[in-house]
């Protein structure tokens, strides 16, 4: 059997280069690799190009990686909650491709299942389409989409067995999923590891066959983005 445990984040993200591109799994600050993005901060690579629904906030999530000026890029589709992420898309010192989320959500599903590309509605008929080739299918036009991959998947799930084998809890099930599914190394981060066998088949979100290295994290903090609250 394979051993995929690693001791740490530290350990975990130990090759990741300058100019790689990532994939950050996560909705809003919900089931993010938080000892992962931790541990990048800490390691100080540069040039990178994230992949991920949103771009945390200023001060938690990859919100913190753009802080540093370690992310080149950002392929997202919801970006509203970070100010110094819109400074720099502003002046122009962050890439950004802004995708519909349904769009990004399935152009990552594609490169997991190794489909190349898929024609959508989405976004026909506004910026999006620009330079896209466009097909009419029932009589409603359609824009070529292709797949996103990434050297690295990093993944948050609540359990996971030494095997890599993966549950996830409630939203954290919208993008680290298929994000597993499409990277070259995944390193997955979770609340409790277990021996294999341990895990319910019949539960399993993630199959280990996607999962490269696994750890138990620590500390997690749980952001809620928002926070509304009714007078008693």
């Amino acid at each position: 059997m394979i051993n995929k445990v690693v001791a740490n984040a530290d350990e975990a993200v130990r090759d990741i280069p300058d100019n790689a591109v990532l994939m950050l799994g996560g909705f809003g600050l919900c089931g993010i690799p938080e000892n992962s993005i931790a541990a990048l901060l800490r390691k100080g690579i540069k040039g990178l190009t994230c992949i991920s629904n949103n771009a945390g906030v200023d001060d938690f999530g990859i919100g913190l990686m753009l802080q540093t000026k370690q992310v080149k890029k950002m392929i997202s589709s919801y970006v509203g909650e970070n100010a110094e992420f819109e400074r720099q898309l502003l002046s122009g010192e962050l890439e950004v491709d802004l995708i519909p989320q349904g769009t990004l959500a399935e152009r990552i599903r594609a490169g997991g299942a190794g489909i190349p590309a898929f024609f959508t509605p989405a976004g026909y008929g506004t910026e999006v389409a620009e330079g896209k080739e466009v097909r009419e299918f029932n009589g409603k036009m359609h824009l070529l989409e292709s797949w996103l991959k990434a050297d690295f998947s990093i993944v948050k799930a609540w359990k996971g067995d030494t095997s890599g084998n993966l549950i996830y809890k409630g939203t954290a099930r919208n993008f680290n999923p298929m994000m597993a599914a499409a990277g070259k190394i995944t390193i997955a981060e979770v609340e409790e590891l277990v021996e294999p066998g341990e895990l319910d088949p019949n539960n399993i979100h993630t199959p280990g066959i996607y999962v490269q290295r696994i750890f138990q994290g620590e500390q997690y903090e749980k952001r809620i983005e928002q926070r509304t609250t009714r007078i008693r």
